[in-house]
């Protein structure tokens, strides 16, 4: 990996990450859901934040933004489609757009499904894809304006990505989404297995994420769609995948 990867927990569940490359001392913030615990991160480390990447337009992603960029006159990036909504953007950023990180270019991926808006951010060699609230650890954010094809589709893409990409979602939903997993997913033993490494992880007070990518795809339900096992305990076997992740959408939201 050449770029340093920080977790930094913020507000009651949400997170923020910082990437900072040492050769060039850039650092870059991916999403700001509030200003204080960001700026502390950037304090102890003595590092000066040269720009935010924002992946969708949710007030617990960007309520940190206009403290962080007072106190260091970041640039701010994010979707074109959701600039009308955001804070305003030295850049806004299309499907397949570059970032940069130092020397480390970083790439733009569309995922609408939660927001119409939200993209996410990829960086091949330091393998890592932040994804806020569309990919989550164990889970997929709720659809709050795309439809199930749109997220079904974005899932599609991001599980392209290689095995070992790093998966750095948004939220410590992970507890809870693994509970619902095991309840569409029920014979899966990597699951199991992965409810008992959270419950530790939790009881330890650390982040489960990120995850790799080649975890989520042995345990998260949302990228299991073609499974026969949970097709079977459906009762759809003869489903399209889409219509097998629409019900798995619907069984969620009432969970």
């Amino acid at each position: 990996m050449t770029l340093e990867l920080v977790t930094i927990p913020c507000l009651k569940d949400n997170y923020a990450y910082l990437l900072h490359d040492a050769a060039s001392d850039e650092t870059t913030l991916i999403d700001a859901p509030e200003a204080a615990p960001i700026l502390a991160a950037l304090k102890a480390r003595g590092w000066h934040l040269d720009q935010i990447l924002l992946t969708h337009h949710h007030w617990d992603h960007i309520d940190g933004v206009a403290e962080i960029v007072e106190a260091t006159s970041a640039e701010i990036l994010g979707a074109a489609a959701d600039a009308h909504r955001l804070p305003p953007l030295s850049r806004a950023l299309v499907e397949a757009d570059q970032v940069q990180v130092g020397a480390e270019i970083g790439y733009v991926i569309d995922v609408p499904g939660h927001t119409v808006g939200h993209i996410a951010f990829y960086f091949p060699v330091s393998g890592l894809c932040f994804t806020a609230d569309s990919l989550m650890a164990a889970g997929c954010g709720r659809l709050f304006e795309g439809t199930p094809q749109q997220m079904f589709d974005s899932l599609a893409k991001l599980q392209q990505l290689p095995p070992a990409t790093l998966i750095c979602s948004g939220h410590e939903y992970t507890t809870a989404n693994l509970a619902f997993a095991a309840t569409v997913d029920p014979t899966n033993t990597a699951l199991h297995a992965r409810i008992r490494e959270v419950a530790r992880q939790r009881a330890g007070n650390r982040p489960t994420v990120p995850v790799s990518l080649s975890e989520e795809l042995a345990t998260n339900p949302f990228l299991r769609a073609q499974d026969p096992y949970i097709r079977q305990h459906l009762g759809m076997a003869d489903a399209t995948d889409a219509q097998v992740f629409t019900e798995i959408r619907a069984l969620k939201d009432k969970f």
